[in-house]
This record gives structure tokens, C-alpha cells and sequence, in this order.
């Protein structure tokens, strides 16, 4: 049977070829795809949502989600992205638009619907996730598994602390972490070991069908920032990580630990604070992905793609 999921994300490189992923693996439902600000502002993630589900040949309704993060002032990542979020290859204007129902709305209605058996996906700014779980606190026990991209256990990328996707709104990944769900955490320790090689590149690309070759498009653009910002040979693919877990678990190394967000004023702001050596002596409330299986990741992914129109 297929695990439903929401995929709630800020497109953004590498939250489509989430997408792409998602869409082209049997072994999940998507029930729909949630934006949010993030890496761009929402109208532009919500037209990229909808631009890669065409390319994939997918209608799966689309939610438009929060504009703006819960306390602080809304930051993005153009200098990545470019301005549109998905520069590089020349993608179509979507032929349908967002859905009149509000991304928060879906979510809690989804998970009343479907009790113990709807996964969220939060792989941009948490607002939306969080903001269900304020508005409707009884969906936090019926929700299967929160499975992130934020944070890490090391440094940041953002700031010295701080993860991007973490960083757009600490006050609303605290709510998910201190929420009691069931959490499991793809941060940048393990999402840099997941680096966009010229081979894995070039295995995508080989795969000859447009959807492929669009992906390997937006790759080439997205190392480019890498290498610039990092000196890296090629892009972390971060996101795609949550989805990949989803269908093949054995990729991955994760440990259970107390993670909690700094939310506090100060160089620390927006860190996520994991106890990996339980010297807190605190309950765990978090998976967190240790390692990856880099090739074997890349291999899924490069295969399933081509599977796509």
C-alpha cells in the first residue's frame, strides 16, 4: 500500500527534483503539494510547484501557503535560485492554477481525514506545518511522521548556527520539534554527503526523457552557486533526501536525540541544538539522518526520473 504524503516546499533546485522524485515513485500517494516563501517569495514557489507537476505529467492539486514567517522578518535565497527560484532551463507557464483552499486548511483537513496515516513533508520554511498544529492541535498525535529538511548537528549555511530552511522561521520549526510528533530530521550533516557530482549528473541526464533532462538543467545551474559559495564540485541535493528516505529507508544512517531550536536573540538564533551524545539526559524527540549512501541516492534517483515524461 502506498504512504500518503503532503510535500510542503519553497521550489527552489532541489524541492524539484523533490517533486520530480515524489511524483515518479509508486510506493507514495501525494495527496498534494503545500508552498511556502522560502528560498523565493510564494507566488513564485507556488507558479514552480506547478510548472515541475506539469512537467511530470502530474495534477495533483496544488496549496497555496503562508507569505510570511510566524515572528521574525521573511528572508530568501535568490543569489541561489536566481530570481525566479528555478532559473537555468526554460520551463512553460503553468495552464492551471493554485487551489482557492488554504495550504494550512488542506493539512488539517487531510490528516482529520486519514488519521495515523498522512506523512508531512516540510522541506522549506515550516510556517505552514506549524501553523496547523497551533490552529488544530489534535492533528499532532493523528499525524504519521513529520519527515523535515532542516537544521543539522553541526554548523550552518545560512548564518554560522543557522540552516536556510530553519533560519526562515525558528519559531515555527520550535513548534514542531516540542510538539511530541513523531520527527525525523534531514539535516545539512547528512545532506552534504549528498553532493550533485559531474557523474550523477550526467547518469540523470542520461536517462534522455525531458523531465531528466530538465532536472540535469537545473542541477548545472544549481552547482554553479556550490561552487561559488562553497568551493564544492557540485550542489547538495538536500531535499530530495526526505522523499528518498520515504522509499528506500536502507540509505540512510539515523540516530534518535533531543533537538531543540534556538529561538533566542544572539549569534545562535535559528539553530537547531541536537544532544547527540545525550549528555542532557533528555527524552529523544527527533530521528536525526546521520549518513547516506551517496551513490546508491543518486542511482534512485537518476532511475526514477527516467521514468517520467
Amino acid at each position: 500500500m502506498s504512504r500518503k504524503i503532503i510535500l510542503d516546499c519553497d521550489p527552489g533546485h532541489d524541492d524539484a527534483l523533490a517533486i520530480m522524485l515524489t511524483v515518479a515513485s509508486p510506493e507514495l500517494e501525494l495527496l498534494g503539494v503545500t508552498t511556502t516563501y522560502g528560498n523565493v517569495g510564494l507566488d513564485d514557489t507556488t507558479r514552480n510547484a506547478l510548472q515541475i507537476l506539469e512537467l511530470c505529467g502530474s495534477h495533483v492539486p496544488v496549496y497555496r501557503g503562508a507569505s510570511l514567517p510566524l515572528v521574525r522578518d521573511r528572508i530568501s535565497a535568490e543569489f541561489v535560485h536566481g530570481k525566479s527560484g528555478l532559473e537555468g532551463p526554460a520551463l512553460p507557464l503553468p495552464s492551471r492554477g493554485a487551489e482557492t483552499t488554504r495550504a494550512v486548511d488542506f493539512i488539517i483537513q487531510s490528516v482529520l481525514e486519514n488519521p495515523h496515516e498522512v506523512t508531512l513533508c516540510p522541506i522549506g520554511a515550516m510556517t505552514n506545518v506549524a501553523t496547523a498544529m497551533r490552529l488544530e492541535p489534535k492533528i499532532i498525535p493523528l499525524i504519521q511522521e513529520i519527515v523535515l529538511m532542516g537544521g543539522g548537528t553541526e554548523l550552518g549555511n545560512w548564518t554560522p548556527a543557522a540552516e536556510f530552511n530553519i533560519l526562515c522561521d525558528p519559531h515555527a520549526a520550535h513548534i514542531i520539534f516540542s510538539s511530541g510528533a513523531n520527527v525525523t530530521m534531514f539535516g545539512l550533516n547528512v545532506t552534504h554527503q549528498a553532493l550533485a557530482m559531474p557523474q550523477h549528473i550526467a547518469a540523470i541526464r542520461a536517462g534522455g526523457n525531458r523531465t531528466s533532462l530538465i532536472a540535469a538543467e537545473l542541477l548545472e545551474f544549481f552547482k554553479v552557486a556550490y561552487h561559488q559559495r562553497y568551493g564544492y564540485e557540485g550542489p547538495a541535493l538536500h531535499d530530495p533526501c526526505v522523499i528518498a528516505y520515504l522509499i528506500q529507508p536502507d540509505l540512510f544512517k539515523l540516530e534518535g536525540m533531543n533537538v531543540t531550536v534556538d529561538i533566542s536573540d544572539g549569534p545562535s538564533f535559528g539553530r537547531t541544538v541536537c544532544d547527540i551524545y545525550n549528555v542532557l539526559n533528555l527524552p529523544e524527540n527527533a530521528r536525526v539522518a546521520m549518513k547516506v549512501d551517496a551513490d546508491g541516492y543518486f542511482d534512485l534517483i537518476a532511475k526514477r526520473l527516467a521514468t517520467l515524461p
